[in-house]
């Protein structure tokens, strides 16, 4: 008996035990989850968390909401929330645009005039210049946990070197968006994610990581984040998931003057552009290593079969931001669900024009001079593992709609880019559109207004290089902004933009003179009606590309899509 009632008292005390123990668990926990919403909710009242969001060789007119069919519903959302710049500004290609982001500098002053090789001059050393300093270790050191998932790009091999915490993604261009291997984490050591096979996808690879990095971030409550998000999408090869090619399988088969038409229709519409806005011509394209151009010819013109083959390069490259544009509905929902949207600036910017390399067919296998003809069945092939296509110079020239020429170039077709701004507890602006201009050079200066950190002089112990770039965010929330004057080079292509006026140039040719306010798709040539004003303009780009090692330009770019100069 005494052992029975033993045995049963002592089960009892045992279960009152665990019973409180479990409480007490539950009431810790829920002080703990109390606690760290207390927390998220006084970061949410203070400085912001920063989600920049690149794309690669997206359009001007891609998205939805600047009036391109492809559906975008995740920006145009944040769009009608938030805030379109209809005139922001880039380098005109991929690694000088990241330079430019990364430190607020213009490229060549950052060392990334060109692309990554070393041309033996400062302003082109193909990497990051040692004297730069880059957002991510501006922020860090304010107390920010900054992150970066996709693409990298500016010719060194580790972007935890500079200020990133995690790394997921590519130090160059996709070779494929369907192979992991081509991705790489950093630090060294870090756990990877596992896939099924055929499961794998870039742009969702680029995607998950970010979620991980977010949540990571999350482990301290009190510091805002960083992340920078960028996408390889749409940059060739053109693939994408066969559910989202078929989408617009269809869609393309118009033709692209067609799609320009509806395109400049609907930008009107949108107020993207003026009523009077003209659409330029078909654009010329130079063919690889070609001095002398060609004309994208009239879709009719093109022969029916070719016709199917670009109907289905196009729909791949609409697929592509597609998905990416599902993609940034993960990280926003993501946001949404954690109470972290309404105090997380998010911008979404493209880092150049479209990219029309190198004629009006694409390319196929690598870029250059290499196309392949599809047909009948191996239409339907394209856009899958162990192809590689591009669209070409008559897809991007509708992509660039109703600017003309593209990616390389300083006309508007290479160097605008959509912009959208959102931060419900910092722009007060739903669904503004603004018309005045900005610059890559601007985004980190807009960042570090935003998280109220001061530029420093002085970094590590050494000094730093002067800002380019002005803080957009009074213009972004609104508020009166004064004139700037804007300067852009690439491979000899040079601009230079100062209120309405636009001086622009090919590599070799001579100035052209533009009134953007009544003519931004630069069709009437006013250099020889206003000499004083090109003379004005030129004196101050070539000091400007004196002081930023933009001159004396490379007389070799160590290019073979390059004519001879």
């Amino acid at each position: 008996m005494f052992f029975k009632f033993s045995t049963k008292k002592t089960l009892r005390s045992g279960t009152l035990l665990s019973t409180l123990l479990i409480l007490l668990l539950f009431l810790l926990g829920s002080y703990s989850g109390s606690k760290q919403k207390e927390l998220i909710n006084n970061k949410q009242k203070g400085r912001p968390n920063i989600l920049l969001i690149v794309a690669d060789d997206l359009g001007y007119s891609d998205i939805g909401c600047y009036g391109g069919e492809i559906k975008t519903p995740q920006l145009d959302k944040l769009a009608s929330e938030g805030v379109r710049m209809t005139s922001f500004y880039t380098t005109a290609r991929c690694c000088p645009s990241r330079a430019a982001i990364l430190t607020g500098l213009y490229p060549h002053r950052a060392g990334l005039g060109h692309m990554i090789r070393n041309l033996n001059q400062p302003g082109y050393m193909g990497r990051i210049s040692d004297d730069a300093i880059t957002i991510a270790q501006v922020l860090q050191s304010a107390g920010y946990r900054t992150f970066m998932s996709g693409k990298w790009h500016v010719g060194t091999n580790d972007p935890t070197k500079y200020g990133f915490e995690e790394y997921f993604g590519t130090l160059a261009s996709a070779q494929t968006y369907w192979d992991p291997n081509r991705f790489i984490r950093k630090p060294e050591g870090r756990e990877l994610r596992t896939y099924k096979e055929g499961e794998f996808y870039g742009t969702n690879a680029i995607t998950d990581y970010a979620l991980d990095f977010l949540q990571k971030g999350r482990e301290t409550p009190d510091k805002p984040w960083f992340l920078y998000l960028a996408y390889n999408s749409p940059h060739f090869p053109l693939q994408a998931p066969k559910s989202a090619i078929k989408k617009y399988a269809e869609t393309y088969k118009s033709g692209w003057d067609k799609i320009r038409e509806q395109r400049n229709k609907k930008m009107k519409d949108l107020g993207i552009i003026p009523k009077e806005t003209l659409l330029t011509p078909r654009s010329e394209y130079w063919d690889w290593a070609e001095s002398e151009p060609g004309i994208n010819p009239a879709w009719a013109d093109v022969p029916e079969d070719r016709q199917k083959d670009l109907a289905r390069r196009m729909s791949i490259f609409a697929a592509m931001v597609d998905v990416m544009d599902q993609n940034i509905g993960r990280v926003v929902a993501d946001l949404k669900q954690k109470g972290e949207l309404n105090n997380t600036l998010i911008i979404f910017i493209s880092d150049n024009g479209a990219c029309a390399e190198w004629d009006p067919y694409g390319f196929d296998i690598s870029t250059g001079p290499n196309n392949i003809l599809y047909k009948g069945e191996q239409i339907e092939t394209m856009g899958s593992p162990g192809t590689f296509h591009s669209a070409g110079s008559g897809w991007a020239n509708a992509s660039n709609t109703p600017w003309k020429l593209y990616k390389h170039f300083t006309y508007e077709g290479g160097i605008s880019s959509p912009l959208i701004a959102h931060w419900p507890a910092g722009l007060n602006r739903s669904g503004a559109i603004d018309d005045r201009p900005g610059h890559l050079v601007d985004l980190m200066p807009t960042v570090l207004a935003a998280a109220g950190v001061s530029y420093p002089s002085e970094f590590e112990g050494r000094k730093t290089i002067p800002e380019a770039g002005k803080s957009i965010l009074p213009l972004l929330q609104g508020n009166p902004v004064e004139n700037r004057i804007l300067y852009f080079e690439h491979e000899g292509n040079r601009a230079i933009r100062d209120g309405k006026w636009k001086l622009t140039a090919l590599h070799g040719k001579d100035w052209e003179l533009y009134d953007l306010q009544k003519d931004r798709t630069e069709l009437n040539n006013l250099a020889g009606k206003y000499p004083d004003i090109v003379s004005r303009l030129d004196g101050l780009w070539n000091i400007w590309a004196k002081e930023n090692y933009v001159t004396p330009l490379p007389t070799d770019y160590q290019m073979p899509y390059l004519p001879k100069q």
